[in-house]
Parts: C-alpha cells; sequence; structure tokens
C-alpha cells in the first residue's frame, strides 16, 4: 500500500527560540513580522489567551505585558538553519525526502511493514527528531499527500495520537473526513470556502460526496485532484506542486522617509539579495524583476514621486550579484532629486521557473558556469558564518533603512559570536 507521511513542526518560530531559551517551555511566546508589525507565530499558551494571527503589535503590546508573553522578532536565519536540522534527521528515516516548506516535508513510507509496526516506528521518529533538535514534529500518514496533511492536523491537535496519526482505512478516512472543516483542507482558499459555503459544504466529508462534474465545474481541475486525494486516490506530486509565480521583499522606512539615493539603494541591493537567497531556496529562477520606491500618499504636504520599472532579462537567473546589477542601475535610472522621501521600496521577482528549465540565449555574454560556482562559494560561507557574512559592497552596512527588530534574538547556530558558551563555577 502507497502511505505518504507529512512531518510538521510544531509552532515552528516559536519553538525555534524556545531551543535556546528552555525557562520559556510551556509558557506563552509570540514572534514578530519584519519590523515588528504584526504577530506572525503563536505558542500554544499565546493562542490559548486569545491573540490571534496578525494582531499588530503595537495594538496588543499592553496585553502581551499584562500576561508576561515572550516577544521576538523574525529570526529567519536561526529558523532556516534549524529547519535543515530537522530536514537532515528526517531524511534517515526514508528513502525519499521531499521538503515542501521551512517547517514540513513529505515521507515515502510505503511499504515499511504493518500499520502496528508503521505507527511505533513514526512514534519513536518523532521523539528522536524532537530530542535531536529541541523542535516538537507531529506527523500525518495516509494514501495520498492531501490526507497526510489533514492526519497531522489531527496529529497536533490530539495529544492522545502522541504525535503520529495514520489513516489507513475507508473506515478512518470517513472518520477524520467527517469531522475536517472544509476551509482547512490543503488546496481549498478563502475563495472557495466561500462557494462552498454557499453550496452547503461544510466538511471534507460534505466535498466528497458531490460528482466529479460538479467539482470540476466549481473548482476547476485542481479541485478535482483535491478531491480525488480526499477519496483516497494519490494524483498530487511534489513535483506537481505550484512553485511561487512571485516573490517580493520590501519595506517601510521609518519617520518621513529617505531621501538619500546612498541609503535607498542600499535598501534596494539588500532586497535583491532577499529574492536572489529565496529563489535559489525554492530552486527557482525568474525572468523578470520589478523595482519600485514612492514616497508617503498619505503626507500631501511633501513632494510627491514614484518608481516603478519592469525588466524583462534575456536569461532567466537567481544570481545574487546579476540581481542587484539590475536593480540598482534601475533605481538609479529613475531617481530623482529634489527632496523627496521616499517612505517605501522594494523588489519584486518575477514570471518564474524551475532552475533546470533555464533556457538560454546565443547573445548571452555571462558565463553562467563561473558564475553559479561563485554564487554556491558566496552561499556556503554566509551558511556556516552568517547571514551577509560575504556580500556586494552596494549592499552596505548603513543602518538608516534596517529593519526594527527590538526584539532578535542571537543566531546562536550561524554566527561564531553568538555561539552558546557553557562557564564552569
Amino acid at each position: 500500500m502507497q502511505l505518504f507521511g507529512l512531518a510538521d513542526c510544531n509552532n515552528f518560530y516559536c519553538s525555534c527560540e524556545r531551543v535556546f531559551h528552555p525557562d520559556l517551555r510551556n509558557k506563552p511566546v509570540v514572534v514578530l513580522s519584519n519590523n515588528d508589525g504584526c504577530i506572525i507565530a503563536r505558542s500554544e499558551e499565546s493562542k490559548a489567551l486569545g491573540i490571534k494571527m496578525g494582531d499588530v503589535f503595537y495594538q496588543v503590546k499592553d496585553i502581551l505585558e499584562q500576561n508576561q508573553v515572550a516577544v521576538f522578532s523574525s529570526n529567519y536565519n536561526l529558523y532556516g538553519d534549524m529547519s535543515r536540522r530537522v530536514m537532515s534527521l528526517l531524511s534517515t528515516y526514508t528513502p525519499k525526502l521531499d521538503i515542501y516548506s521551512i517547517d514540513e516535508a513529505f515521507l515515502d513510507l510505503s511499504g515499511m511493514g504493518t500499520s502496528e509496526y508503521l505507527t511505533d516506528y513514526c512514534k519513536k521518529m518523532v521523539k528522536d527528531i524532537t530530542k535531536g533538535t529541541g523542535i516538537p514534529i507531529s506527523l500525518g500518514i495516509a494514501p495520498t499527500k492531501t490526507l497526510a496533511k489533514m492526519a497531522s492536523k489531527f496529529a497536533k491537535k490530539h495529544k492522545g495520537y502522541e504525535g503520529v496519526c495514520m489513516i489507513d482505512s475507508d473506515e478512518k478516512r470517513e472518520k477524520a473526513l467527517k469531522l475536517f472543516p472544509v476551509e482547512d483542507v490543503w488546496g481549498i482558499g478563502h475563495r472557495h470556502t466561500k462557494k462552498l459555503t454557499y453550496h452547503g459544504i461544510q466538511t471534507a466529508w460534505d466535498l466528497t460526496q458531490r460528482s466529479e462534474s460538479w467539482i470540476r465545474k466549481e473548482l476547476t481541475v485542481t479541485g478535482v485532484r483535491t478531491w480525488k486525494e480526499l477519496r483516497g486516490e494519490s494524483c498530487i506530486s511534489i513535483e506537481e506542486l505550484p512553485h511561487k509565480k512571485s516573490i517580493c521583499t520590501s519595506r517601510s522606512f521609518s519617520g518621513i522617509g529617505i531621501d538619500k539615493l546612498a541609503d535607498v539603494e542600499e535598501a534596494v541591493a539588500n532586497f535583491a539579495a532577499a529574492c536572489s537567497r529565496k529563489l535559489r531556496e525554492g530552486h527557482i529562477v525568474c525572468g523578470a524583476i520589478t523595482v519600485f520606491a514612492y514616497t508617503s500618499r498619505f503626507r500631501m504636504d511633501v513632494p510627491q514621486h514614484s518608481i516603478y520599472q519592469n525588466v524583462h532579462l534575456t536569461v532567466p537567473t537567481n544570481d545574487m550579484q546579476e540581481l542587484i546589477a539590475i536593480a540598482v542601475k534601475v533605481l538609479r535610472d529613475h531617481w530623482k532629486e529634489g527632496g523627496f522621501h521616499y517612505k517605501k521600496a522594494g523588489v519584486i521577482v518575477w514570471n518564474t521557473c524551475e532552475d533546470k528549465a533555464i533556457q538560454g540565449n546565443l547573445f548571452d555574454n555571462v558565463n553562467r558556469e563561473k558564475q553559479a560556482a561563485l554564487a554556491k562559494a558566496v552561499e556556503e560561507i554566509n551558511r556556516k558564518n552568517g547571514h551577509n557574512t560575504v556580500r556586494v559592497a552596494v549592499q552596505g552596512y548603513n543602518k538608516n533603512w534596517h529593519l526594527k527588530n527590538e526584539y532578535i534574538s542571537k543566531q546562536y547556530t550561524t554566527n561564531l559570536k553568538d555561539i552558546i558558551i557553557a562557564k564552569a563555577k
């Protein structure tokens, strides 16, 4: 029998912070978005206090302080490295591991023994991963990826499963579908949820009771795949999952904004570098890049100006130096002097495809092989020594545009300066 496992790290960002702050176990923790704007991660204890995902930080700051909630700014260097450690350990338990996101991975568990044996095997896996990394995980097992994702939610929600929930029979599948809200089904977005609710579909079970023709009409071919997966027919592969069509990195600047080209230039260079990193992590390249910067739209008492330019690339790329060079040139070419204070700037990379599917150009004069080797070397140095240890000069070290991250933790696993030192008394 074909079986998939979906390993999901519990409250991942909060769990990463707790690894290096063991005193925060069983205590409320939240992680903030870029610029400490809003809450993007909550521990179970924080959820119990009524703190919601997306709550604006300054609006709930008093509540957090009253309940002694530990607050952390986003530390993506730490989270990325902890993810790598989890995935590395997971790979030792399966012949095939497909990483789906920073905190999720699919495992091929086919032919690995009886249900009883496999359950015990996976419970040991969950315990070993938690012990080895400090990150608690939940594991859902089922004959399809959609059902496995559903099972992982049950494993996370109900402690009686001991971290592992298996759906390996029609009886278990039917029971799970009837208990699972349709809006929580993998692949059912907000727009489709409203439509389904209108038609009286409240649970995953209700969805499976509609005909294939009805599903195709209302949810298109993508919905049909989800419908089939819920009925126990595996038809979605990792390779078929859509990659991000675009990646945007942008920031709002404090105060009235920034009026110096050098400062905005530095910011844009770092945004392009961040986009490059995300492209490489997803094994994709972009065929176009957009650079934008604009003054405050709510300040009519100051001069207004905006930059928004698209550049289509001759050869798709994810190379950091190339993307930075393009982004900076666009900014310089369209910069306007005259007392303009830019309140926000950003870089968008789009028109993406897999890095294995790059269409070359006869007139391309870039040594792609040499460029890729250099990028790999830089990436490895930065992974070992900390983000931006090696950078393009234009990225600079200016602090004028940098993120507000008053609650940032140390980069314990990626920066030698932040390594924890134990001192004997």
